[in-house]
């Protein structure tokens, strides 16, 4: 299949799919995921403009309003993180908050659906498409809970899970690369940053265009070869701290080896999230070095 090369999703979402005349590209991807007709009406702040390097290269979020007036959180995350699950919990939530005024009634809370690329493997499963959404089943007769009349006429909606936030992972390393139907023809441009001939799902025309590298003025492509060099560096850095500690700590014995390694993995990450201006406390929780330690790299 005939291929070109289009710049990253992520710099896509942090730069190009930001401007009104490029919301084809996005309708595009979350109409095929969702299976819906996605509109999109506004792209609201999110904390995706963060300016220190760490961040940049490691995870990107974009926060869009559709005519559903649905909020859609989509995060595109690169290193692993154990809590994952939690902190998107946390971010709908959040959402959920800012977007409740004080003194309104619980009726004005708003739908969210979160929409996560990732580019780890998290937790254990086959699947590369995982979807996630609150219903309630009745523990003796199985029957689900339904909204009765006047909660359907007033919400519009038949089911709890229709008002409740809904969680889509998408494990795209996991993805075989067979583009089987539209939403195939999107995961395999989200790993791979190509678009085939022949594949027609929603969006993708658009994309071609709007992600092509040739088509990126100089000044644009320069920033754009910047960035991909900074995130082949931190997860280099990610990688190798963890196995320079561990290769060094052989030297003395395996079990001595083995405890000096880590050690030194955990402040070698510890130094590099420093550099990248993270806060001492989340160093703390991933390192598990104390304050002292962490200051005193």
């Amino acid at each position: 299949m005939n291929k070109r090369k289009l710049v990253s999703f992520d710099w896509a979402l942090k730069r190009l799919l930001r401007s009104k005349t490029n919301y084809e590209v996005l309708e595009g991807f979350l109409s095929e995921l969702l299976k819906d007709d996605i509109e999109i009406l506004e792209i609201l702040e999110s904390e995706s403009n963060r300016d220190n390097a760490h961040d940049k290269s490691n995870r990107v979020d974009m926060k869009v309003r559709n005519r559903k007036q649905e909020i859609i959180l989509i995060e595109l995350q690169y290193e692993r993180e154990l809590d994952y699950l939690q902190r998107i919990l946390f971010a709908t939530a959040k959402t959920i908050t800012e977007h409740l005024s004080a003194g309104e009634p619980y009726d004005q809370v708003v739908k969210v659906i979160s929409v996560n690329i990732l580019h780890f493997d998290l937790g254990q499963g086959e699947d590369y498409v995982y979807h996630g959404r609150t219903r309630f089943h009745g523990i003796h007769y199985h029957d689900e809970l339904r909204l009765n009349n006047k909660q359907q006429e007033l919400f519009g909606k038949q089911y709890p899970h229709e008002l409740y936030p809904e969680y889509y992972l998408l494990k795209v390393k996991q993805f075989d690369d067979v583009a089987k139907d539209s939403l195939h023809e999107w995961i395999y441009f989200l790993k791979n940053g190509e678009i085939a001939e022949g594949f027609h799902a929603k969006g993708l025309a658009r994309a071609k265009k709007v992600l092509d590298i040739m088509n990126l003025e100089e000044e644009e492509r320069l920033a754009y070869e910047w960035y991909s060099e900074e995130l082949r560096y931190q997860a280099s850095m990610y990688r190798s701290s963890f196995v320079d500690g561990r290769m060094e700590g052989k030297k003395e014995g395996r079990e001595k080896g083995r405890e000096e390694g880590m050690e030194k993995g955990k402040k070698a990450t510890a130094k590099s999230m420093k550099q990248a201006g993270e806060p001492v406390e989340k160093s703390m929780k991933y390192t598990q070095l104390t304050r002292k330690e962490i200051e005193g790299l």
